[in-house]
């Protein structure tokens, strides 16, 4: 079965997705609606339902990075900065 790796948000412009970059690494991408974008890689992870888990209830929620940067710590899913 093939992982989800797009989210919007219910009610807004916000989007979340994760895709697996040219040199094979995995990123989370954020848009906001001002179209402000932000990145980053993981660091010990590869795509699963945890990430996928952690990106559902961020987007849906009202402060959509904070609650993913907790939502990964409490996975365990460790991020680094990406490249914009």
């Amino acid at each position: 079965m093939a992982l989800q790796s797009t989210f919007h948000a219910p009610a807004g412009a916000d989007f979340l997705g994760w895709r697996v970059s040219r040199a094979g690494r995995t990123e989370i991408v954020y848009e906001d609606g001002a179209a402000h974008r932000q990145v980053w890689r993981l660091t010990n992870a590869h795509p699963d339902e945890r990430l996928v888990e952690a990106m559902q209830l961020a987007v849906a929620s009202h402060h959509v990075v904070p609650c993913l940067m907790e939502e990964l710590k409490k996975r365990a899913i460790a991020i680094e900065s990406g490249r914009l």
